[in-house]
């Protein structure tokens, strides 16, 4: 008799005689029989065989960091691009006329607003641009603060 059916039978919520027919049924059923395995494969077997749980670590695709320096308006619109693929952007305007970055600086603004992401001012004329799955945390304001090109433009 298991410990679990003396314990039913002390509460009195199973009668001692349901047991012992159980126990002789139990007992008459032919029993299979044992192939070794190894602890990996009993282990992997008794989970049902089911890998449907299994779940991957690495799952996420690496992340990529785009570097761009354009050069005209029309590259806009590539670095627009590259966030709705959900990739950072570090947009460097130092060698464009500062009414043409003005212009992609505003471009750059509507299509990360559309996207729920942010841009960021890393240094002058430089933006990190970023959709909506990548998080910013912290601010350079120490270091724009003392750079005198960035007062100017204030």
């Amino acid at each position: 008799m298991s410990v679990m059916n003396r314990f039913m039978n002390f509460l009195g919520l199973q009668e001692e005689e349901e047991v012992v027919e159980r126990e002789r049924v139990t007992q008459q059923q032919p029993e299979e029989p044992e192939v070794e395995t190894s602890p990996f494969e009993a282990r992997r077997n008794s989970k049902g065989g089911n890998n449907n749980n299994i779940v991957s670590i690495h799952t996420q695709k690496s992340v990529r960091v785009v570097l761009s320096e354009p050069r005209s308006y029309d590259e806009a619109q590539d670095i627009a691009d590259h966030l709705r693929s959900r990739r950072a952007v570090i947009v460097n305007l130092q060698r464009v006329r500062t009414d043409l970055a003005v212009r992609i600086v505003d471009f750059l603004s509507g299509t990360v607003y559309a996207l729920n992401g942010h841009i960021s001012k890393l240094g002058p004329n430089i933006f990190l641009c970023t959709p909506d799955s990548v998080e910013i945390q912290g601010a350079i304001t120490e270091m724009l603060a003392e750079d005198i090109d960035y007062n100017k433009m204030r």
